[in-house]
Formats: structure tokens, C-alpha cells, sequence
């Protein structure tokens, strides 16, 4: 029976070992522990699911609990996977974000599809400055 839990007071190499599992690590920097350490420390709204002491999945995110919450991590262990766990983990980060608040986040390549299905709406409008780019303007 799969339990969950709010807080990010978690075991660092749970949390990595996760990741790995989920393939979420393919696209963090689980390598690089005191980057993963800080990233855990400063979300301010952490859903974890736990099958007895293992982690099985997180929802790691940041929210001004009135307008906007951005859900910047959804992970779940491969083999835990299309139980409903993802769902209940968003479900408790929009519980916990507060009732006007809206859930956004960033689709990874893999998940395209599943947000869609389960009621998120796509947004055409997001724009990305990545680690290393300025905002200047292009071209000039």
C-alpha cells in the first residue's frame, strides 16, 4: 500500500536512487549531490510517495500559494508506474498550493502524452533562458 507524505526533509541518496529509476535522471544533475541537495532544500512544496521505506515517487515544486505553482519534478520508479501514484502526487501539490493557484510545469520529452491525458491543458506561450544564456537581444 503506497503512502504519502509532504516535507523535503529526505534522504539525499533516496531521492538520487529515485531519480535514476524513473529516468528523471536522465535530465538532472544526480551526479552533482550538492546541486541535487539544494535543489531538495529549496522547494518549498515536496509530495513523496513511499511503499513501507521505499521511496517510490516525488513531486518537487515551488509555490506562492495564491496564483502560480510551478511543479518542476515529477517522479515515479518504473516498476510503480501507471498505478495512479503521478496523479496523486499532483493532486496533493495542488491541494497543498492552495485552491487558486495554478499547476504549471514542463513536460519531459517522455511525458508529453501523459499530461493531456489526465487534464492539463497545453500552453504554446512558454519561453526558456538556460544556465549560460543572457538576455540580451539576438542577433545584435
Amino acid at each position: 500500500m503506497v503512502t504519502y507524505r509532504s516535507g523535503n526533509d529526505l534522504d539525499l541518496d533516496q531521492v538520487i536512487e529515485l531519480y535514476r529509476d524513473s529516468t528523471l535522471g536522465e535530465r538532472r544533475p544526480v551526479d552533482d549531490r550538492d546541486r541535487m541537495a539544494a535543489m531538495l532544500r529549496h522547494a518549498n512544496v515536496v509530495i513523496t510517495a513511499w511503499d513501507g521505506d521505499l521511496l517510490v515517487g516525488i513531486s518537487r515544486a515551488f509555490s506562492d500559494f495564491a496564483y502560480v505553482t510551478y511543479l518542476s519534478d515529477l517522479a515515479v520508479r518504473l516498476a510503480y508506474q501507471r498505478q495512479g501514484i503521478g496523479k496523486e502526487l499532483i493532486r496533493k501539490t495542488r491541494e497543498a498550493s492552495g485552491p487558486q493557484a495554478y499547476v504549471l510545469l514542463l513536460a519531459a520529452p517522455k511525458a508529453v502524452d501523459y499530461y493531456p491525458h489526465i487534464g492539463f491543458t497545453r500552453h504554446d506561450s512558454a519561453w526558456l533562458l538556460r544556465a549560460g544564456e543572457t538576455v540580451g537581444c539576438r542577433g545584435s
